[in-house]
């Protein structure tokens, strides 16, 4: 597993900006990590027995990631998904061997993710030797990221001032959080999430991009283990994919454009000589069809989606 690639890049002046890229890894992302402790910590409760079967909601990575380690140790899984899943990433989990379940109904706040995890629900109700990850409530998504994702940065970069982190299911949020709390370390832990998304208290809206924001805030989010929050727009998020992509050669996927707009609206609150490093969840190669295609923006942001940018 790569857990040390980062590279230095300009984003905002008079401070050293640090992406890591976790995109590296086997399963194309971050979500690796969670997925092996979440697979072990139901193998040590019992709940999963050899030959069993698996379940979880995603929009993608954490698909890819359960769907690679079930099929090396030969369980089952079944991965429930929603129209905003890109659909390279639904090919490549059901190449990988797992089941496909498409869920198009909208929940309350206008998203899939409670009618997702509903469905769950019900399918454990019908048959209860299903194996649920559920890395929205299990404490295993941040312990993987505590132990090992910000460990590995305060390795790297010892006097790190700000920590930023895009707020999906918040494992990876919370688990840094906790890391640099528990230490008592001169850290700030700056959550990014976009406008839309309930995680933390901000009213719903449709949201097109995956990786960021909830339609249900998780349990294991924390507020108190974040030390502020930013919201910022899908359109700021693409605008920072592409010119990524144009100024370092590299597409990345849609949080890393998100997290990359909350650091530049968030530059005023950052003394000139910090380091930052942020969190660069996965590769752009699944989104090359969404942020990447001037139709595919221009049909849900219109025309002129780059004039007049929120961040």
């Amino acid at each position: 597993m790569n857990d040390d690639a980062y590279w230095r890049i300009d984003l905002v002046d008079d401070v050293t900006t640090y992406v890591k890229f976790e995109g590296l890894n086997p399963a194309g992302s971050i979500k690796l990590k969670p997925a092996l402790r979440m697979l072990q910590g139901l193998e040590e409760t019992g709940a999963l027995q050899p030959g069993g079967k698996v379940i979880e909601s995603s929009s993608g990575n954490l698909g890819i990631a359960l769907a690679m380690v079930c099929a090396r140790l030969g369980y089952h899984f079944t991965c429930v998904v929603d129209p905003n899943t890109p659909k390279d990433s639904i090919n490549l989990i059901k190449a990988l061997g797992a089941n496909i379940v498409l869920i198009e109904q909208p929940d309350a706040n206008g998203g899939y993710l409670e009618s997702r995890i509903n469905y769950i629900k019900q399918q454990i109700h019908l048959d209860p030797s299903l194996a649920w990850t559920n890395q929205y409530a299990s404490p295993d998504n941040p312990a993987a990221h505590e132990h090992q994702t910000a460990r590995s940065i305060h390795t790297a970069h010892p006097d790190l001032n700000y920590l930023f982190v895009g707020a999906g299911t918040t494992g990876t949020l919370m688990g840094c959080g906790a890391y640099f709390k528990k230490r008592n370390l001169p850290v700030k832990v700056i959550g990014v999430d976009v406008f839309g998304s309930v995680t933390f208290g901000s009213e719903p809206a449709k949201r097109r991009i995956p990786g960021l924001g909830t339609s249900r805030r998780p349990e294991i989010c924390d507020n108190d283990l974040v030390d502020d929050v930013i919201w910022v727009s899908e359109t700021a998020t693409i605008s920072r994919c592409r010119w990524f992509a144009h100024q370092y050669g590299l597409p990345l996927g849609g949080s890393s454009g998100s997290v990359m707009a909350g650091i530049q609206q968030y530059a005023p609150n950052i003394p000139a000589g910090s380091k930052v490093v942020f969190i660069s969840p996965d590769r752009g190669d699944k989104y090359i069809d969404t942020i990447y295609n001037d139709d595919w923006v221009q049909q849900h942001f219109g025309r002129h989606w780059d004039e007049a940018i929120i961040c």
